[in-house]
């Protein structure tokens, strides 16, 4: 008998979380639009048709299609967005682990890691409640982008309580920690590839190894 192909029918969408507007642009908590910028110049292709309350373009991974989207509904709308583009790709609840990548950035990941969750808790990120909210679930898969190592003395110091963590994730980021972001973005962009070519249960073996 022929060999039943478990590879998903339809394309792959990946969505990276941030705020737009230039003041946003090199803030930690736009990490995932940077995710996706990064894929976007590897693949040469442009994030710049609006579709579904987001910038979307088209790129061509490990010969399937991959739909590039940052969403211009702020991040605490996140859900908005990711909803509609899952209605317009046809993605339903037991394709979100296959079908839907969703990159954002984690305080509680030290700066230059990156880890690989097929579901979990938002653990205070805005933008990954306000997804699983709209999807009324936490089972999606998403690349959590370490950008923690940096926390104000003063946020450190108060246990890095959520307004301390706030305020450090929506200022501009130093150019030492730009410079280690700048390396860990070509390892997401990676990652999302090997979740395209070989599937997430493969990838996470391969990028959540502990150092």
């Amino acid at each position: 008998m022929p060999e039943v192909s478990e590879t998903p029918i339809g394309p792959v969408v990946v969505v990276g979380l941030g705020n737009p507007g230039m003041e946003y642009v090199w803030t930690p908590h736009n990490a995932g639009f940077m995710a996706i910028d990064r894929i976007a110049q590897q693949e040469r292709v442009a994030v710049q048709n609006r579709r579904c309350k987001a910038l979307t373009g088209t790129a061509r991974i490990a010969n399937r299609e991959v739909i590039l989207a940052k969403p211009e509904t702020f991040m605490n709308l996140s859900g908005l967005s990711i909803n509609a583009l899952l209605r317009e790709f046809e993605i339903g609840p037991e394709e979100r682990g296959r079908r839907l990548v969703v990159l954002y950035d984690e305080l509680d990941l030290p700066l230059g890691t990156i880890k690989i969750k097929e579901r979990g808790s938002p653990a205070g990120h805005n933008g990954a409640r306000s997804i699983s909210g709209a999807l009324g679930s936490d089972e999606w898969l998403r690349i959590r982008i370490g950008v923690g190592s940096d926390l104000p003395a003063e946020a450190i110091a108060a246990g890095a309580n959520r307004r301390g963590g706030k305020d450090y994730l929506l200022d501009p980021m130093r150019k030492a920690d730009l410079a280690v972001l700048d390396e860990v973005l070509d390892r997401v962009a990676t990652a999302v590839r090997r979740i395209v070519e070989v599937g997430p249960a493969a990838a996470m073996n391969e990028f959540n190894r502990k150092d």
